[in-house]
């Protein structure tokens, strides 16, 4: 007699029905949703399927346990889609649907997609790098979404102004790292190129490299400070925010993310030095393919899937009523040392 089948075709059912240990029969019961199976092992078939890549029919999907928003600056910096990716595996993984939305030039703004998410009834928003980390923006705003009674918890950013979660990589142990790195090749003229310095990272990193340069260089905070360029989180302002350090003596320059640290690579190469023979360059995140520059780049690793995960988790707990705790949750960064730093010119070291 043939058997209904709603699944993959007779000829996959072996390779499921070994991988789970079952029989085929019991693997065509589950796939039709036949009664008379275990749960636990109608749970073995669908882990099964899974694990070789079927999709399982649409009647046996989870059904969706809400939505859940994630907001994101923009996309052009692979660092956001690499949250995007973890943010949303996580949210997968437990029944959740993320909506994402993110901003773009001349497009919707922060409050606009907040609306629009609240008013699609997500259960919780995750915010990315947004208004949060800004410190001339008005706060008021998470107050309002908080009174809402719609759950959210912020990454990369910290107010003291608002109740919430924050998600933080540590921004001053990072410039540690970079400027204890470069120091040990034999650079002293260091200098920092990143963001507008309203933006909380932005200024957390500012201490860290002021610091660093103190205790490890013994560089007075007059000198380190001159060395400090602010630009736009972008291969150009990384790119203008060198050619200004370079301008200056610089033989190695620490940029707050990798966009900006290809920038400076290509200052330093329109000038006719070699990378990094002559200049050294660091940057931050560590963003996919970053590896695979030329040359590859040294960089400090943003935790991005441990605070991606940290943040659904936190969300989750809120969302499951647990108050959220006004708390930051700080995560270390790693220094990748590739091939973009060397030992400082010989007039340097």
């Amino acid at each position: 007699m043939r058997q209904e089948q709603s699944g993959p075709a007779t000829a996959r059912l072996a390779d499921i029905a070994a991988q789970a240990g079952v029989s085929e029969a019991t693997v065509s019961r589950v796939l039709n949703g036949k009664p008379g199976v275990a749960d636990t092992t109608r749970q073995a078939v669908l882990a099964a399927l899974d694990v070789l890549g079927y999709e399982r029919p649409v009647k046996l999907r989870r059904r969706s346990a809400g939505l859940i928003g994630l907001l994101i600056p923009e996309l052009d910096n692979p660092i956001f889609p690499g949250f995007a990716q973890v943010i949303g595996q996580a949210l997968t993984r437990q029944g959740y649907t993320p909506v994402l939305a993110a901003q773009t030039p001349g497009g919707s703004t922060e409050d606009e997609l907040t609306e629009m998410l609240v008013e699609r009834g997500v259960d919780g928003i995750v915010f990315v790098s947004g208004l949060h980390a800004d410190t001339t923006a008005d706060m008021e705003r998470y107050t309002r979404l908080r009174g809402k009674g719609v759950p959210f918890v912020m990454i990369n950013g910290y107010s003291e102004k608002f109740q919430g979660t924050f998600i933080s990589p540590d921004d001053r142990d990072a410039m540690r790292l970079s400027v204890t790195h470069l120091a040990s090749l034999g650079h002293r003229r260091i200098g920092l190129a990143l963001g507008p310095g309203r933006f909380v990272p932005v200024q957390r990193k500012v201490e860290g490299f002021l610091d660093s340069m103190r205790d490890v260089l013994s560089v007075p905070e007059a000198d380190a400070r001159a060395d400090i360029e602010h630009s736009l989180y972008s291969l150009e302002g990384g790119q203008a925010a060198a050619a200004a350090l370079l301008d200056r003596g610089c033989t190695a320059i620490v940029c707050a993310s990798d966009m900006m640290a290809l920038g400076a690579i290509r200052a330093a190469r329109q000038r006719g030095l070699a990378v990094p023979r002559q200049v050294s360059v660091v940057g931050y995140d560590d963003s996919p393919l970053i590896a695979f520059t030329d040359p590859p780049l040294t960089t400090v690793r943003q935790p991005v899937t441990a605070m991606g995960q940290a943040a659904v988790r936190a969300l989750l707990e809120e969302i499951g009523g647990t108050p959220a705790p006004h708390a930051e949750f700080v995560f270390h960064p790693e220094l990748v040392v590739r091939g973009s730093t060397a030992s400082a010119p010989a007039s340097e070291s």
